[in-house]
C-alpha cells in the first residue's frame, strides 16, 4: 500500500533511477516522510548484482547496508546518504551506483568495518565529499545519532519517518571537518576485511 501510493514522489527524485535498477532492496521504509516534499529510504543499496539464474531473484553480490538516506521532490541530488560497508573499498562502489545523484554539496557518510576506530576521514570522490568513521558493534542509526548529538529519548515518539527526518535534519547542519584523504591513501590505511557471516547488525 506504502509503495504504491508512494511512487509519484519517488518517480520525481533522485531514488527514481536507483528504483528502476531494482537497487534499494529490505525498505523499513520508501516513501514520503513527515516534511513535506521529502521522500526517505531505510534499507540497503544493491551495488552489485548476482547474475540472474532464470527468473529467480537473488541477493546482491555486494550492497551498502543499514542505509538512511533522503531525497527531496524534484531535485536531481540526494542531500543525505549513509551506510555500512564491510571494506572501505567499496566507497568507490557506492559512488559509482549513486553517480548523478552525487552533490557538492551532500552528506554522506559511509561506517567501514575496516578503518581503525579512531580515526575519522573525508575523502573527495566523484565531486562529492564523503564522511568515513569506522564502525564498532553499533548500527549505522546509533551511530549516527551519537555522532549528531541527538538524545534516543527525544524520537522514542516518533514513527520511523519522523526518527529519519531528525537524522538528516542534524546531517545536513553537520559541519565538523576530519582528516581529508584520498581513496588511494584509505586504500592503503584500511585494514583486513571481516567475515560477513559473522555476527553482525542487518
Amino acid at each position: 500500500m506504502t509503495a504504491t501510493l508512494a511512487r509519484p514522489e519517488l518517480d520525481d527524485t533522485a531514488f527514481a533511477r536507483l528504483e528502476a535498477e531494482g537497487r534499494l532492496l529490505n525498505p523499513v521504509l520508501k516513501g514520503p516522510t513527515n516534511k513535506f516534499g521529502r521522500v526517505g529510504f531505510r534499507g540497503e543499496l544493491a551495488l552489485r548484482f548476482a547474475p540472474k539464474l532464470a527468473d529467480e531473484a537473488r541477493p546482491p553480490e555486494l550492497a551498502c547496508t543499514q542505509v538512511l538516506a533522503i531525497a527531496n521532490v524534484g531535485e536531481k541530488h540526494l542531500p543525505f546518504f549513509a551506510g555500512y560497508l564491510l571494506s572501505f573499498e567499496h566507497l568507490k562502489d557506492v559512488a559509482e551506483v549513486l553517480g548523478e545523484a552525487l552533490s557538492a554539496g551532500g552528506k554522506y557518510f559511509l561506517y567501514c568495518n575496516n578503518i581503525d576506530l579512531s580515526k575519522k576521514y573525508q575523502v573527495p570522490y566523484k565531486g562529492a565529499m564523503f564522511y568515513v568513521l569506522p564502525i564498532d558493534e553499533a548500527t549505522v542509526y546509533n551511530e549516527l545519532l551519537e555522532l549528531f548529538y541527538i538524545d534516543k529519548g527525544d524520537l522514542k515518539k516518533k514513527d520511523t519517518a519522523g526518527k529519519l527526518d531528525a537524522i538528516a535534519d542534524a546531517a545536513l547542519k553537520f559541519d565538523v571537518t576530519f582528516d581529508t584523504i584520498t581513496y588511494s591513501e584509505g586504500l592503503e590505511l584500511m585494514g583486513p576485511v571481516r567475515n560477513p557471516n559473522e555476527n553482525r547488525p542487518v
